[in-house]
């Protein structure tokens, strides 16, 4: 049987064994291409600051993704599962944006470390978040001491957030 010259140059009808590094090559870029417009398209929040929801989606989309490229799944139908879970993503997104509760179970909530330059400890052992982590994250704020803190949070993306005390 004849096939397509693309079906031939990515190796779709090509048992893992028998693909070429030049096919393994091309599938990478098509891949990569495909991938790049699905999270473009899918939701614009995932490329910038990202929360463990967020990371989900992109250790299980690089895992899928790879079966295309190394030839271990079907090329078609891993690209269309990806696609599939770029969808899922966004409406997981869209779900919590408009329900709060269901925001906190798929995202969590924020955690307050320090309140009023006193240091929250029962959140900080919630979050292991050790002292001199927590320092760390003040001199980055460009805060020298625990009494300069309004309030200090571990937000959802995993960045902690200092808010400085007036005066």
């Amino acid at each position: 049987m004849e096939w397509l010259p693309i079906d031939r140059a990515l190796g779709l009808h090509e048992q893992t064994e028998t693909l070429s590094s030049g096919q393994m090559a091309l599938r990478a870029v098509v891949v990569y291409g495909a991938l790049l417009l699905l999270v473009r398209l899918g939701h614009r929040r995932f490329i910038g600051r990202s929360t463990a929801f967020d990371m989900v989606l992109a250790i299980v989309l690089g895992s899928v993704a790879s079966r295309a490229v190394s030839g271990t799944a079907p090329f078609v139908p891993t690209l269309v599962a990806s696609a599939l879970l770029v969808a899922l993503h966004w409406l997981v997104a869209t779900a919590a944006f408009h329900s709060h509760l269901f925001g906190v179970l798929v995202k969590g909530r924020p955690r307050e470390l320090v309140r009023e330059g006193q240091v929250v400890e029962k959140q900080m052992r919630r979050s292991s978040i050790t002292r001199h982590d927590l320092e760390e994250a003040l001199r980055e704020h460009g805060v020298d001491e625990l009494a300069q803190v309004a309030s200090a949070r571990l937000e959802r993306s995993g960045n902690i957030s200092v808010v400085r005390r007036d005066g």
